[in-house]
């Protein structure tokens, strides 16, 4: 039976916040985990390191986040490994947050100027050190920006898990919709939170990137 949409239904697409905020926090710190994993062998100087890295990076990259999705799920299952929506779309969103997150961080890497690499290596830092003193402290200011915007798409992406049956804001607009009937006020309510959730941060990113911009220029 049909009903009209209220402000209970409000409430219950509301409450589903706290799970696209919770695989988004999963997803960002695994992702964060193996995303330097990535850019640290992307920039590596073992060739076969690179060369895996960069398999990855294209793989991930090169794919669609649905297809990589269906595969954790269905894949898995098929493959006589019982696994859960949940535990299906924050190893997908991992693996997709490493990939971009890993070349984000590698290009960060690389902007930092070759004299600062040089330099260490002359007063005879290791690697480790080099890396640790000297090249991660700048490339991280320098990855901030993109890291942010990378997170505004990654909380949006969390929407696809709803077609694995994972109930996050979208899936449970879905549920919504087929007790009411009214596509229009409850997907338009759906796209109001994400836009709540995600307008600060995007509006953070530009700021650090203006920022980041004029003291490069000073």
């Amino acid at each position: 039976m049909i009903r009209p949409f209220g402000l209970s239904d409000i409430l219950l697409i509301a409450e589903a916040i706290r799970w696209t905020l919770a695989l988004s926090a999963i997803a960002f710190a695994g992702g964060a985990i193996g995303g330097l994993a990535i850019a640290l062998a992307r920039t590596a100087d073992a060739r076969w390191l690179r060369t895996l890295a960069m398999l990855f990076i294209r793989l991930f990259q090169g794919t669609p986040l649905l297809m990589q999705l269906f595969l954790a799920f269905f894949g898995m299952n098929i493959l006589g490994l019982a696994i859960n929506p949940w535990l299906a779309a924050s190893l997908a969103l991992t693996l997709h947050a490493s990939a971009f997150l890993g070349e984000i961080w590698r290009g960060s890497i690389e902007a930092v100027p070759s004299g600062q690499r040089e330099a260490a290596t002359a007063l005879g830092l290791r690697y480790y050190d080099r890396m640790t003193s000297v090249i991660l402290p700048q490339a991280a200011r320098i990855s901030v920006a993109p890291t942010v915007g990378f997170l505004v798409q990654l909380i949006k992406g969390t929407s696809l898990a709803s077609i694995i049956g994972f109930t996050e804001l979208t899936r449970t607009g879905q549920i919504v919709n087929n007790a009411t009937f009214a596509p229009f006020a409850v997907f338009g309510t759906v796209a109001a939170f994400y836009f709540l959730l995600c307008w600060p941060l995007s509006l953070m990113a530009r700021r650090m990137e203006t920022r980041f911009a004029r003291a490069t220029t000073r």
